[in-house]
């Protein structure tokens, strides 16, 4: 199977999604300037909703949890730090103890001036006192510092261990957030599935539901018709559950995913009904043709004028379908029969699938 740039951020599914095509009989289209549909307590725009929320919430999740592993690194490079100056603080007892004890056996435990009265060179001694001192204050000296950088280290390590259990409670809360809108985004999709397949039952398109259009931030005259994604059938691939051989590329996504266009163009038809369930076609420069089928709602009506990247529907699994999926055409005509390949003529276009 081949991928798609990214990675869906939803769960995706894996196995190939195939689409059932039959003979050429036109599906009825939806009239020009037919009513759009009323966004109250609509499953499109709550699907929609619940879509980007669903997407902020695995993003500041997948956040969350890098951030925690950074933090957890951080508290176990400060572990390591610690107990290395711990050991240095153990070396440097034991280099404080043998030279007390070196100390002591050269007559350390003797007061200073009566060694210098029983010493053959006064002089002498006293420099290999200053010395002693010296080596004495030095070694005291590094005791203290060693010990002031335990301290320290041992607090680092503290606020280290705390901001990790404090990042790690905060991920716990945004998977059960994640867990809760993933619910109601299946409960939204299933019935914005269920009234798209009573749409098609009755072969007419409910009409145009507006979608809230994100930012469109691209200078690319083409995109791909969905944003996350993995390709599943191919065009021109064999298979029992068509008539002929595949005539589109399928992207298998979600239900109620963002469908947008691949280039700026023209709404040719916007039909209900028949293999393809809710589909769009596209007439863009240059006499090419896209359509998109299986959709779970469209969001344009017939001649209005596409933007690239706009939105123009959800996907669904309308229509002769084994599960959600995109099928995604590129023709020569507005009809069924005329298809190219998408996968090179995106490639033309410099967009890789």
């Amino acid at each position: 199977m081949r991928q798609g740039p990214r990675r869906p951020r939803n769960a995706v599914i894996a196995s190939a999604l195939l689409c059932v095509l039959v003979a050429l009989g036109g599906p009825p289209t939806l009239t020009p300037g037919a009513q759009a549909a009323d966004d109250t307590d609509d499953p499109s725009a709550e699907v929609q909703r619940l879509y980007e929320q669903a997407s902020a919430a695995t993003q500041r999740y997948e956040e969350g949890r890098r951030a925690a592993a950074a933090q957890e690194a951080k508290a176990q490079r400060a572990e390591l730090l610690l107990a290395r100056e711990r050991g240095e603080m153990a070396a440097l007892h034991a280099d404080l103890g043998r030279y007390a004890r070196a100390q002591y056996r050269s007559g350390g435990g003797i007061p200073i001036t009566l060694r210098m009265l029983l010493s053959d060179d006064p002089d002498a001694l006293m420099h290999g006192q200053r010395a002693a001192w010296q080596a004495d204050l030095a070694l005291n000296n590094a005791v203290d510092k060693s010990r002031r950088a335990e301290r320290e280290l041992a607090d680092g390590e503290r606020r280290a261990t705390a901001a990790w259990h404090a990042l790690q409670a905060d991920n716990v809360r945004l998977a059960e957030l994640k867990q809760t809108i993933a619910a109601k985004l299946e409960t939204a999709r299933a019935k914005l599935q269920g009234e798209a397949d009573q749409s098609v039952a009755a072969g007419r398109c409910r009409g145009a539901v507006r979608l809230d259009q994100p930012e469109l931030r691209t200078t690319r005259a083409w995109v791909p018709p969905v944003d996350t994604y993995v390709l599943s059938a191919g065009f021109d691939s064999a298979g029992a559950h068509w008539a002929h051989r595949h005539t589109g590329q399928d992207f298998a996504v979600d239900i109620g995913t963002p469908v947008r266009a691949v280039g700026s163009g023209r709404v040719v038809s916007v039909s209900c009904g028949g293999a393809f369930g809710i589909h769009i076609v596209l007439r863009h420069p240059g006499g090419y043709y896209t359509q998109y089928a299986h959709l779970a709602s469209a969001a344009v009506e017939q001649g209005e004028e596409v933007r690239t990247g706009q939105w123009i529907g959800q996907s669904g699994t309308t229509g002769n379908s084994t599960g959600p999926h995109l099928h995604f055409e590129v023709r020569l005509t507005p009809y069924l029969g005329s298809g190219i390949d998408p996968v090179p003529w995106f490639a033309e276009r410099g967009v890789t699938l």
